[in-house]
Order: C-alpha cells, then sequence, then structure tokens
C-alpha cells in the first residue's frame, strides 16, 4: 500500500515508483558523513530492502529516509537526509512524525538510530543515548571510509 501526506507545497509519500535512486544516490555519497563513496548499487540494494519514504516539491525529491524493520518488532532508522536548499521549514520533523505515526510500524520493542550531529531532533521524537549499552556490539566493515579514530577504543581524558 501506499501512503502520501501533503503539507503545503510539499508531499511526503511510500511511493516506491517516485524515488530518485540517482538523486539520493549524490547526496548520500557525496554530501554526508555516513556514506560518503557509497555505490549507486550498495543505494540501490538498500532502497530494495528497507521502507523508504521521500519528501517532494512538486516533481523534485528534496528529502529521503529509510527503516530498515521486519514489522514485528525493531526498526533502524536510516539514511534521514532534507537538502540543504529546503532545510528551516520543518521537513525533517514532519517526516519523523510521519514515520514513527505510521501504522505498520507501530509496536515495536525499539526503535534506533545513529546520528553524529543531530541529536536535538531525534530527541524531541523520544530517542535517547543507548539504554544498555554493554549490550551492543557491532561488526564494522574494516574498509569503511570513516576516520580512522572511529575504531580506536575510547581512552578517558
Amino acid at each position: 500500500m501506499i501512503d502520501s501526506w501533503e503539507r503545503g507545497e510539499y508531499l511526503i509519500t511510500t511511493d516506491r515508483s517516485r524515488l530518485d535512486v540517482a538523486f539520493i544516490h549524490n547526496f548520500l555519497s557525496t554530501q554526508t558523513y555516513w556514506a560518503v563513496g557509497r555505490s549507486i548499487e550498495v543505494v540501490q540494494r538498500s532502497i530494495d530492502n528497507s521502507f523508504c519514504f521521500g519528501i517532494y516539491r512538486e516533481t523534485a525529491q528534496v528529502g529521503f529516509a529509510r527503516v530498515v524493520t521486519d514489522f514485528a518488532t525493531f526498526a533502524w532508522l536510516a539514511d534521514v537526509f532534507v537538502v540543504p536548499e529546503h532545510r528551516g521549514r520543518g521537513l525533517a520533523k514532519w517526516l519523523m512524525e510521519v514515520i514513527l505515526a505510521h501504522p505498520e510500524l507501530q509496536g515495536f520493542r525499539r526503535w534506533v538510530l545513529a546520528t553524529k550531529d543531530a541529536h536535538g531532533l531525534y530527541e524531541q521524537f523520544g530517542f535517547i543515548p543507548l539504554h544498555r549499552p554493554e549490550r551492543w556490539m557491532e561488526r564494522p566493515d574494516p574498509n569503511m571510509r570513516e576516520s580512522p579514530d572511529y575504531w580506536k577504543p575510547k581512552t578517558e581524558t
């Protein structure tokens, strides 16, 4: 089922046929800290295997988010962005409201996300630091293009 929401001149929809994969790829791979250099094939595969939301002004896509989920117990919010020209209009907040209220995304035991700089946005929607970080582990790809310091253990200063 395709869902859509309108606010002024903007539209949010789950219609996959409207997703501009080249636009999404270009923004993610050149304008974000978390997906620099991500190939278009990986972007396409991530879209194919996620529940996606696009933001549009007329026919132009101006934002995106995807939810990786089993639709039963868990959701990972990923690749959330609004292009700079359309920021400051409440689109990210509206996108979060739409995602978190979506009927197919209810009743989960846990939502997670990772962010370096948007904590204030996500805190408005109930996201908090990991409640029990000692229970979480990750298996990072050593070839990722993140800062080399990312993989070093944290030390007290």
